[in-house]
C-alpha cells in the first residue's frame, strides 16, 4: 500500500504540458515535481490543497491509497 497519484494523466491529458512546464504552472522546482509523480515522495498536505486548487480538482483526483 502506498500513495499514488494521477499527476502524469492529468498533465499529458488534460494541460498537454511537459513535466517542467507542469512544475512551473503549480509552483515547484521540476525536481521536486518530478518526484511527486514517480510517487518517490509527496508532497505537504498544505501544499496537495494548493495543487488541486490550482487544477481545479478534488483531492482524491489527484492522489489515491493503493
Amino acid at each position: 500500500m502506498g500513495l499514488k497519484n494521477n499527476l502524469k494523466s492529468i498533465r499529458m491529458r488534460e494541460y498537454m504540458m511537459t513535466s517542467s512546464e507542469f512544475a512551473k504552472l503549480l509552483g515547484e522546482k521540476l525536481s521536486t515535481y518530478s518526484k511527486w509523480e514517480n510517487g518517490d515522495s509527496a508532497p505537504t498536505l498544505q501544499k496537495a490543497y494548493e495543487v488541486a486548487r490550482i487544477l481545479k480538482k478534488e483531492l482524491k483526483e489527484i492522489w489515491y491509497e493503493e
